[in-house]
């Protein structure tokens, strides 16, 4: 049997309208359109958008797949909302990956990567904009974690920072922390100098010190914004 005998039956299908709904509201999730815990009303999507609930309800299955919603009894879907052990768990599995990645020094290729991720972090800074400087931020830690080599974990620590990208935008405005992009870049400047002086312990401690320290606060804005 040749190779395109084995394609025999297989049918190419263009995306469902409910993947493009997924898509469309996974797009405003993580751009901070809907509060964490908010319920997505199915029917009220339904209508606005002039499709059959059916297909609204698929899409939240696809949503919910993707980590971006959960469902609960008597409210259906939800948007995910942080836990202070949700947000512990993602930060210890970014320390572990970003610190095995800076176990060694990078070679030129991959610092070439890196360097490339921080130069458009600080590029990023001159748009003034929230979502711009969250992905930026984000990208940069990914190519230090692809050092590792492993597409397999790049994907997984891009499923983590999906869900991390969403709190970020979700509850930075609180602490309004990205109304000074400078100072967002400022806070990686020691850990990219230890990364270029190809220091893998500096680059250990600096990495594991920033990555706590942005625990701490997503957390304490977590807390804040749980007493409200």
């Amino acid at each position: 049997m040749t190779a395109l005998e084995g394609l025999d039956g297989l049918v190419a299908r263009r995306t469902t309208t409910a993947q493009q709904v997924a898509d469309g509201l996974s797009e405003r999730i993580l751009a901070g359109a809907f509060r964490p815990g908010e319920r997505l009303r199915e029917s009220a999507i339904a209508t606005e958008l002039g499709i059959a609930r059916n297909t609204v309800r698929e899409a939240m299955r696809l949503l919910e797949h993707g980590g971006l919603v959960r469902f609960e009894v008597n409210r259906g879907a939800v948007i995910i909302s942080p836990t202070p052990e949700t947000v512990a768990e993602l930060y210890t599995a970014r320390e572990r990956l970003e610190t095995a990645a800076l176990a060694t020094p990078l070679t030129d290729d991959r610092l070439a990567v890196v360097e490339e991720a921080y130069s458009n972090l600080d590029s990023a800074t001159s748009s003034h904009e929230r979502a711009d400087l969250v992905t930026a931020d984000l990208a940069f830690h990914a190519a230090i974690v692809a050092a590792l080599g492993s597409s397999r974990i790049d994907t997984f620590y891009a499923g983590l920072t999906r869900e991390l990208r969403f709190y970020l935008m979700a509850l930075s405005a609180y602490e309004r922390e990205y109304e000074n992009p400078r100072k967002v870049v400022g806070e990686h400047e020691p850990l990219m100098d230890a990364i270029r002086a190809g220091d893998a312990q500096r680059a250990q401690r600096e990495v594991s010190h920033h990555i706590a320290t942005n625990a701490e606060r997503v957390q304490r804005i977590l807390a804040t914004d749980n007493e409200h």
